[in-house]
């Protein structure tokens, strides 16, 4: 519903009922599950339940896109990006940026600011990284993605399990379970003066262990990163339950380079190396931790996890005029409880309980006078927000699995969402110049995800499935306080999207030797709210989305040659009519390319020897609203090889932009200026991983 003043008294009422009806929940399973049965007790097999089968959001017989990058694909490419991995995947654009900086695109156009932070859900282990209300549109360079098992990329709105800020979908890191992970350590150097260390080992049966190390001198002028992170996670028994505990924690500090401007600016190398904003930096720090208790108990499983999460990022903006200074952080913990029974053979109940309480801040201060013309007092030098957040969320869902024949199955998914925010500035409320600063205040927010899907299997090699879901988000807090002049804390509402989806997967061939997936999709947005390319507020936008994705993998000589192909065609569209920001109904959506496309050929040339080259296509798209300006596209050539020095070291090198292609990560058109953030000029890497026995 839309934002509202609430009575504090009712608010506190109906959040005690709500824990306390999650406590009750789980309190009452464990206890009766205290008494293990007798066939449990003289069980001697592991009892770890499946980590699959609680964090992982769609299985291969889901409906809907099975997108997923096993540990070793990530290995292979040993990332320096995020983008370097989950691009080759349909439906997904990342641009990469400065150093570790990002903006992600779910079959969407890239998005931005409140948008861009709270349309894609990013997820470590099934728990979001981050409270709904403070999203990160660099949201990929928190967790610790290079040492993952596996990742997890949904595309569109997923399943009931995850509700708020998986509007377009999300992506799951998997992170290394204990008993699982082959220990082992990666060390390369790259030609843009990158070094990188990754290093995961076992100390002990059922801990693990794992550090991330990034020095990158930066191939633009001032853009330099530094970056480490660790993983710390162990696995044991607590009173007969199973008990999984982990940490991962991040540190960035990074020079960023900023955008280079002019009239295909990306195409002269001299350029391009430049940094305009020399000035600019990004210094960003980051905790998680959680312990995940689950237990069998007859026909049912049962999971509890309570979590803990802060972060704090200060940041030049450098991408605005004025060029401000931004801090903003915040804690949290919260508990997730999840109940699966089989009713029968053929039907599965899943239920669940959220709760996530948060406490965020927010300072952008301007340092330097700024104007567009003599005596523009838009832009006043001082504090422009300075305010405190609290934020409770409350979540229940549930969902059906029910395997209604031979050939049919039928999900469906039922998703409730509670979110209260309690605002108070630090500075005097007012107009400041262009900036509103909102008077103390609290809002909340509600809303429902239904979700239902089918498959039919065609033939034991083949099968249709079928999907509706609605994805939602309530506002950032940032939509909601961060206000300019004009504006309102009351316009941002609840974000919808709802999304269907048909497709078709299988494989064929000699001994199934192809491996295929295809999916159409058409999906609506309403209430999008979000802040154009020239900084200005769009409120109650609407907006169309309609597509094929599809994903086709070949191996037509088993072990030596495999090929791995992904295609996406789109088309999105605004629904509504601003003229203030070019808008016109049927104009496209600025930077949401018509096609992406990744082609891979892997080659075992021999026993030691595995080769591979890569094709990354981006699709032409425009980069303003008025669809006045564009970019036209471009395809980038990847080639790499491994070598096997001994039956545990490996020798590896990759050459990206293998052409030496001048391209754009990035294009927009903004304040009257085209924008680019140039793409990497040739490079190689080179490096060795070793492999540890236990």
């Amino acid at each position: 519903m839309s934002a509202q003043t609430v009575d504090t008294s009712k608010c506190m009422d109906y959040r005690k009922f709500f824990l306390l009806a999650v406590l009750f929940f789980s309190a009452s399973f464990t206890s009766s599950a205290q008494e293990p049965s007798e066939d449990a007790a003289t069980d001697e097999s592991p009892l770890i339940l499946s980590r699959v089968d609680v964090t992982q959001d769609r299985g291969e017989d889901d409906p809907g896109l099975f997108l997923s990058i096993s540990q070793s694909e990530i290995d292979y490419l040993s990332p320096n990006h995020p983008a370097e991995v989950i691009n080759t995947l349909p439906g997904v654009n990342v641009q990469m940026n400065s150093g570790q900086e990002h903006l992600i695109a779910l079959r969407s156009p890239v998005l931005t600011g409140g948008a861009g932070q709270g349309s894609f859900l990013v997820l470590e282990n099934g728990l979001p990284t981050r409270s709904s209300a403070f999203g990160n549109v660099n949201g990929l360079f928190e967790p610790v993605y290079e040492l993952a098992s596996d990742l997890e990329i949904v595309v569109g709105p997923g399943s009931a399990k995850y509700g708020s800020n998986a509007v377009h979908g999300l992506i799951n890191i998997g992170l290394a379970s204990p008993f699982e992970t082959q220990p082992q350590a990666s060390i390369s150097i790259s030609s843009l003066g990158r070094q990188k260390l990754d290093a995961l080992m076992t100390p002990q049966q059922g801990t693990a262990a794992g550090i991330v190390w990034l020095r990158d001198t930066g191939w633009r002028d001032s853009s330099s990163v530094d970056q480490q992170k660790i993983y710390l996670a162990t696995e044991y028994q607590l009173a007969g339950w199973d008990a999984l505990a982990w940490l991962s924690a991040s540190n960035l500090n990074q020079e960023t380079a900023g955008f280079i401007q002019g009239a295909k600016a990306y195409r002269d190398r001299s350029i391009a190396e430049t940094n305009p904003n020399p000035e600019a930096y990004r210094d960003a720090r980051s905790v998680r931790a959680a312990i995940r208790l689950s237990r069998s108990l007859g026909d049912s499983d049962f999971w509890i996890t309570p979590y803990f999460r802060w972060q704090e990022m200060e940041f030049r903006q450098h991408f605005l005029p004025y060029k401000g200074i931004e801090e903003n952080g915040h804690h949290a913990f919260g508990l997730q409880a999840r109940l699966d029974r089989e009713i029968s053979d053929v039907v599965t109940l899943r239920f669940g309980a959220d709760a996530d309480f948060a406490s965020g801040f927010l300072v952008e201060t301007q340092n330097d006078p700024f104007g567009f013309f003599p005596g523009d007092t838009r832009f006043p030098v001082g504090a422009h927000y300075d305010y405190d957040v609290e934020t409770d969320v409350y979540a229940i869902w549930s969902e059906l699995d029910w395997q209604l024949s031979r050939q049919l199955r039928v999900l469906a998914g039922l998703r409730g969402e509670t979110h209260f925010y309690d605002y108070s500035t630090n500075i005097p409320a007012g107009i400041n110049g262009r900036f509103n600063v909102a008077d103390n205040r609290k809002d909340d927010f509600e809303f429902l995800t239904p979700k239902l899907g089918a498959v039919w299997e065609l033939r034991d090699d083949a099968e249709m499935f079928a999907n509706y879901a609605r994805g939602a988000r309530a506002p950032q807090a940032s939509d909601l306080y961060r206000l300019q002049s004009q504006q309102l804390p009351s316009q941002a509402r609840v974000e919808t999207l709802d999304s269907f989806e048909l497709g078709l997967r299988g494989r064929f061939g000699p001994g199934g030797s192809v491996q295929y997936q295809f999916a159409a999709y058409a999906a609506d947005k309403e209430n999008f709210f979000f802040r154009d390319a020239d900084g200005l507020n769009v409120t109650n936008g609407t907006t169309k989305h309609e597509g094929v994705d599809a994903l086709l993998r070949f191996e037509p000589w088993a072990d030596v040659l495999l090929i791995d192909a992904a295609l996406s065609w789109s088309d999105q569209t605004y629904t509504f009519d601003r003229p203030a920001n070019g808008i016109a109904r049927g104009n496209k959506i600025d930077t949401a390319p018509e096609w992406l496309a990744d082609l891979a050929v892997t080659w075992r040339a021999a026993s030691k020897w595995t080769l591979r080259a890569e094709a990354e296509y981006i699709g032409a798209y425009f980069t303003n609203p008025a669809n006045s300006q564009d970019y036209p596209g471009h395809v980038v050539f990847h080639v790499g090889a491994r070598y096997d020095l001994s039956s545990d070291i490996e020798a590896f090198a990759r050459i990206r932009n293998l052409f030496d292609l001048k391209y754009a990560d990035r294009a927009d058109f903004a304040f009257g200026n085209e924008r680019y953030f140039p793409g990497e000029p040739l490079n190689l890497t080179i490096g060795f991983q070793k492999s540890f026995g236990r």
